[in-house]
């Protein structure tokens, strides 16, 4: 399943370098996956819609076993 959902996560990659950020696969559990956002997404305002509304439904439309995407919380600055 890991490798599925990194290969979608591929796919999704090219719109975020686009804008300066990338997402990071941490792992899937208990029909969660959870996922850091990286580069510009930290802190984007937008980062939200891009995870629910973009790699969220992505992902549960490619795999039904999938009920919730959550990003870690990322503490860096800048």
């Amino acid at each position: 399943m890991k490798r599925k959902i990194e290969n979608v996560l591929n796919e999704i990659r090219p719109f975020l370098f686009s804008h300066g950020g990338d997402v990071k696969f941490i792992g899937y559990k208990d029909h969660v996956v959870t996922v850091e956002m990286v580069g510009a997404c930290v802190g984007c305002s937008l980062s939200a819609v891009t995870l629910k509304g973009g790699i969220e439904q992505i992902l549960m439309d490619e795999f039904p076993e999938v009920k919730e995407v959550k990003a870690l919380e990322n503490e860096s600055k800048g």
